[in-house]
């Protein structure tokens, strides 16, 4: 049977805030009808995105007896967006997100915690489970191949120069110009159903991976097929709390968390059991990134869905499928609860 997803208004989750280390977060949180939970499950979003992304799997979680916390991360939607300076870079790195979501599970009384990502939340969890490996008992991440931590600095500049000119995008948001592009409601509201697959009468797109936003294609972006309506309304409403300012700070991060991550170089295999599930026509995050995982992942099981980049949203019953067959194997559910 297929999911339900969360609509804006939505009685089955409340919207709750919480204080991390100093920083108000916003967060979903929902637990089953019952009241009673076996565990509790960490999703992490992405950019551009909101914990609304994962309006698909919360309502999965909760049919499968799970309690689900889904955080807006640093910058985004209801969560604060503190300006860079004053405050250093690594209020936005992979450390603070790991601090932040191990003291809100500390804040809810969650031991353990499975705990999923995508995109850039991809990246988070990863460093989650090194920095608190007694706190995560599986991962999952959709799209985003873990990345070990190196003795070596390498920049956005010698990545997109070299095996990765997709990355190329991530030295425009990094730059401050996509703040003065995106920096009205409607622009925001253009951008976001760019981002959502949206195009021009004549093809035209909002992004390209080598170059980045482009501003002059914006006003004649049309409607999204996965990210319209009601839930393009939330999306931009949440948006323009803040702006953009705070998730390009996301961007700028590569150096400090390359410092932050010096700490965790014998920290490189993760035993955690993991779940890697890989959208096929990613066009940024693209299947051959993952391909050498395997070694420094032990317990790893690999899935995949027909999509592009929104695999969340895209093919949602095809990503729940793979979680809850995962979670049936790794013996965190049974059969009679599918």
């Amino acid at each position: 049977m297929p999911v339900r997803p969360l609509e804006p208004e939505d009685d089955r989750i409340q919207h709750k805030k919480a204080v991390l280390n100093g920083v108000t977060y916003h967060y979903l949180y929902g637990v089953p009808p019952s009241g009673s939970y076996k565990g509790t499950v960490f999703l992490i979003h992405g950019w551009p995105d909101l914990s609304f992304g994962w309006r698909y799997q919360i309502p999965m979680f909760m049919e499968l007896g799970f309690r689900v916390v889904a955080p807006d991360m640093m910058g985004y939607g209801g969560t604060d967006a503190p300006e860079c300076p004053p405050n250093p870079i690594s209020m936005y790195g992979l450390k603070r997100a790991s601090d932040d979501i191990a003291e809100l599970a500390k804040q809810l009384g969650a031991e353990k915690i499975i705990l999923g990502g995508h995109d850039w939340g991809g990246f988070v969890i990863w460093r989650v489970a090194q920095w608190y490996p007694q706190l995560v008992s599986h991962i999952f991440s959709v799209c985003t191949p873990y990345t070990a931590p190196h003795r070596e600095y390498i920049s956005l500049e010698q990545l997109a120069d070299g095996p990765l000119p997709q990355f190329r995008y991530q030295i425009h948001l990094a730059s401050g110009e996509v703040e003065k592009i995106v920096n009205d409601e409607q622009k925001i509201r253009q951008f976001l159903k760019g981002m959502y697959g949206a195009k021009g009468p004549n093809g035209e797109e909002a992004f390209d991976p080598c170059k980045g936003v482009i501003p002059e294609n914006l006003p004649l972006i049309g409607e999204s097929r996965i990210l319209n309506g009601k839930v393009l309304d939330y999306y931009v409403r949440e948006y323009s709390r803040h702006g953009v300012f705070g998730p390009c700070y996301w961007y700028r991060t590569r150096k400090s968390n390359w410092e932050e991550d010096l700490a965790l170089l014998d920290k490189k295999v993760i035993h955690t059991p993991v779940l890697f599930i890989q959208a096929t026509y990613d066009s940024v995050l693209k299947p051959e990134m993952a391909k050498n995982m395997d070694a420094l992942l032990p317990n790893l099981t690999r899935g995949e869905v027909p999509s592009a980049h929104w695999a969340l949203t895209q093919k949602p019953e095809e990503v729940n499928s793979l979680i809850r067959k995962w979670l049936e194997k790794e013996g965190v559910i049974t059969k009679s609860l599918l």
